[in-house]
């Protein structure tokens, strides 16, 4: 699509294409969202009334809380953001496995004494644990096997405090699939039957780490993302990713080809909300990401976070126009012309100034577009209803 078709923002929703999906959503585009963390999970779960057929490619660099303590136990990816969407794509419906949705939904009680955390689980193993009895067979059945598969190989002290236990169940996995996140991430979405696909951008443990500008190195995507720790003080200079804390040559991880074939398939790329650097561009360090997105002729949109983004510390909203395609650049070649990268800006009319659309405009040629993308009640968030129409009717 060109950009003289996508800045028609008048035409934005069609009604009836809108309605068409909403009809049919088995038949729905396939969208891809490059994205990790929970900042598109109020969308993607709206979503599923528009299309069964989105995409999501997500980053298992997470360095905190539950997924952290997996890492650290068994050298495996993060598993949290994965498990995360996967539940937010589910059925919800009777018609889907609710059961099941719960119990992969649960965690442990942060403030248990270790021996009722024990307790606990030692219930949910011998499957008298009420949301594992909510189970039929033979799923019960499967599903113990994983977290048996757990219990184990975990090692003597692990802290279940907070513990999910879709989590847990995937790890379980992952240990009995020869330390592979596809086939288990595969069965989980079988067995909640999930409205889309979702993948690891990279199935490898690795880390996140950057330069900033004022020379400090950060290493640990909980030390970028400013949520749990003390924000960083310097603008990010380069994102980079690691290998058990070294620094990896650029391009020496490769995109899978697997990935790269959803990606030739998508009828509509988006670079959606979440923290920037650890969420959506981090999805774009490995080789071949930045050529594939290139190749692929569809609308590329970028939806910007709204409110403050710990690490865009000094970025203005053209700043991060010019970032995203800086990275893109990286893979696909700095003569790449930014309209097979990026068609449109859709940001809200209440959130950007009109120098800042112009701004984008002047600078890139690329249309941001201002419109209606919030509510009243909650102008911090994104109406996941309206996001799903705007986006719908772009394909």
């Amino acid at each position: 699509m060109s950009n003289l078709l996508i800045s028609r923002s008048a035409d934005i929703p069609d009604p009836l294409r809108v309605a068409r999906a909403r009809s049919l959503p088995n038949l729905g585009p396939r969208l891809l969202f490059l994205s990790g963390g929970s900042a598109l999970n109020d969308i993607a779960r709206q979503l599923k009334l528009y299309t069964h057929n989105s995409m999501h490619l997500i980053t298992p660099f997470d360095s905190g809380g539950s997924s952290q303590v997996l890492r650290q136990a068994f050298d495996m990816p993060a598993v949290g953001d994965l498990r995360s969407r996967l539940m937010a794509l589910a059925d919800e419906t009777e018609l889907g496995q609710p059961n099941i949705l719960r119990l992969f939904s649960y965690r442990f009680p942060e403030n248990a004494s270790a021996d009722a955390l024990e307790n606990e689980f030692a219930t949910l193993l011998s499957g008298e644990h009420h949301l594992m009895r909510a189970i039929t067979q033979p799923m019960r059945r499967l599903i113990l096997s994983q977290l048996r598969a757990f219990a184990e190989r975990r090692p003597h002290g692990f802290d279940l405090a907070g513990a999910s236990t879709g989590n847990l169940i995937l790890a379980g996995g992952y240990l009995t699939q020869d330390r592979a996140l596809e086939p288990v991430l595969f069965l989980m979405s079988k067995m909640v039957d999930v409205r889309g696909t979702v993948r690891a951008i990279v199935d490898d443990n690795l880390g996140l780490g950057a330069e900033l500008e004022d020379g400090q190195t950060v290493r640990g995507q909980r030390d970028l993302t400013g949520k749990e720790v003390t924000p960083i003080t310097a603008p990010i200079h380069q994102l980079f990713l690691t290998r058990d804390g070294a620094r990896l040559p650029v391009a020496s991880v490769p995109l899978p080809k697997r990935n790269r074939r959803l990606i030739e398939r998508v009828d509509l790329i988006c670079y959606p909300p979440g923290s920037l650097y650890t969420s959506v561009l981090a999805n774009l360090l490995p080789a071949g990401a930045g050529r594939a997105i290139a190749a692929r002729n569809v609308p590329k949109i970028y939806l910007p976070s709204l409110g403050h983004d710990p690490e865009c510390l000094g970025l203005t909203l053209p700043d991060q126009v010019a970032t995203l395609l800086a990275y893109l650049r990286a893979d696909a070649g700095e003569d790449c012309p930014a309209e097979a990268l990026l068609n449109a800006v859709l940001c809200d009319a209440g959130a950007t100034t009109l120098d800042q659309r112009q701004a984008i405009e002047a600078r890139f040629g690329i249309p941001c577009l201002p419109l209606a993308l919030t509510r009243t009640e909650r102008p911090d968030r994104y109406d996941p209803d309206s996001i799903c129409a705007m986006l719908i009717s772009l394909t």
